[in-house]
């Protein structure tokens, strides 16, 4: 933990991705004050009609979904900022209108998530956990 998972209503190539992941990985360390070696993105880019938002009158509009597992902890403030400048980065990487980007939140305990590179589970969010050995 944390992990992103993007549902796109559109196919990217690679280097797109990867300078995406990138981007969204600055986001969220600075955001959430963790290292950047803890984030997942995984990025579905799922064609033309792939992703819709549904609305009460009228047809489905082609939307984005942004789901975020993240540790307990941060307060509400916290998580709107970074749903605002993930739904900003993906608007603008991947030119979708923001009014349907959804951003959807999963909270975890520390313990929730096994990392190997950790050697074990995680901890629980507990402040700025950014390193000088890994800057933003």
């Amino acid at each position: 933990m944390p992990s992103i998972q993007v549902d796109l209503p559109l196919v990217a190539d690679e280097d797109t991705k990867q300078a995406f992941a990138a981007r969204i990985g600055a986001i969220y360390g600075d955001i959430m004050q963790v290292g950047k070696d803890l984030l997942t993105v995984a990025i579905h880019d799922l064609g033309r009609g792939g992703v819709w938002r549904c609305h009460e009158s009228g047809p489905p509009t082609p939307s984005a979904l942004i789901m975020c597992d993240i540790r307990k902890g941060r307060p509400a403030e916290t998580r709107a900022l970074l749903a605002k400048s993930l739904i900003e980065a993906c608007a603008e990487t991947f030119a979708l209108d923001p009014r349907w980007l959804k951003v959807e939140f999963t909270q975890h305990d520390g313990d929730d998530m096994y990392h190997p590179h950790l050697g074990g589970f995680n901890q629980n969010w507990s402040g700025d956990e950014r390193s000088d050995a890994d800057p933003m």
